[in-house]
């Protein structure tokens, strides 16, 4: 386990840099860095926080985050089991806010980017025909080598989506980091014990001793790092499983419920609305339509 949250890049003589990444699971540290990141899933499933969102992902998710935004693409427990032979891939690019030199973006013409940059900070994800758009651009984009046209790749591709309209803001309105460096293991210990163990009936006793913090200090603690309650982060954590199993239809919704840590259905239906906004039936049938 790394011992720093935040991740530094290694310096490139480039003005951005772009990763075909090819792994068994995408890396399962929570962390952030101080670069805009625009990422695409191409193969693999799992939950993605990022900030104070959890949702699943799957081929096709795409997101572009604003510096110092924390985040973690955290594979299905499958793809950690060496004999499974899955494997997880996506397109990553990496840029500082001056990537094309200090006072670019301020000209008047780049309005629409600082826009678009500037709702980053919160976290953004496309749909429907834009996310389709940048996927295949992403895609030409990894291949092409190095130089100018490369740049003029990036730029149209952000141009594009600083026009889009179909996007939704991941974090909630307000967000800021406010874990700092130091404090990795505990937010990565309570991650990683969370996502073993939510089909499970969670005890804040063992997560608060695992901390090493008396109950209350550790509500107050992750409430203030998190944003949320240990209770919501749960829920979200089990609704968001929930989803993938919806989405996979191989099981009824009452299964589904007991897979996800809830031990009533009614608690799982009043849950996954809260959450969602939608029922369980009314969500598969959104994402039948997509």
């Amino acid at each position: 386990m790394k011992n720093a949250l935040r991740k530094d890049l290694e310096p490139v003589s480039s003005s951005f840099t772009v990763k075909e990444l090819v792994e068994p699971h995408f890396d399962p540290n929570w962390h952030f860095h101080p670069h805009y990141q625009l990422f695409l899933v191409k193969e693999g499933t799992g939950t993605r926080f990022i900030g104070d969102s959890i949702k699943p992902f799957s081929p096709g998710d795409l997101v572009f985050l604003g510096p110092n935004l924390p985040h973690l693409w955290r594979s299905d427990q499958a793809y950690f089991d060496k004999q499974s032979g899955l494997i997880t891939k996506g397109v990553v690019i990496y840029f500082a806010e001056d990537f094309l030199g200090t006072d670019f973006l301020s000209k008047q013409e780049m309005a629409p980017l600082r826009n678009l940059f500037t709702h980053a900070r919160q976290g953004l994800e496309w749909t429907g025909y834009t996310r389709n758009r940048a996927e295949t651009a992403l895609r030409n984009l990894a291949r092409q080598p190095a130089g100018f046209e490369r740049v003029l790749s990036l730029l149209n591709l952000l141009n594009d989506l600083s026009h889009a309209t179909d996007y939704r803001y991941l974090t909630s309105p307000g967000y800021t980091n406010t874990v700092k460096p130091n404090e990795t293991d505990r937010m990565q210990l309570v991650h990683d014990y969370v996502l073993d163990h939510f089909p499970d009936d969670l005890s804040l006793d063992t997560i608060a001793d695992l901390a090493g913090m008396t109950p209350p200090a550790f509500c107050r603690y992750f409430k203030t790092r998190a944003n949320k309650t240990f209770s919501e982060f749960v829920s979200e954590v089990r609704i968001g499983h929930a989803c993938k199993l919806l989405i996979g239809g191989k099981l009824n919704i009452t299964q589904i419920s007991f897979e996800s840590g809830f031990r009533t259905l009614s608690n799982f239906n009043r849950q996954f609305k809260e959450i969602t906004g939608q029922t369980p039936s009314a969500y598969v049938r959104t994402y039948r339509q997509l």
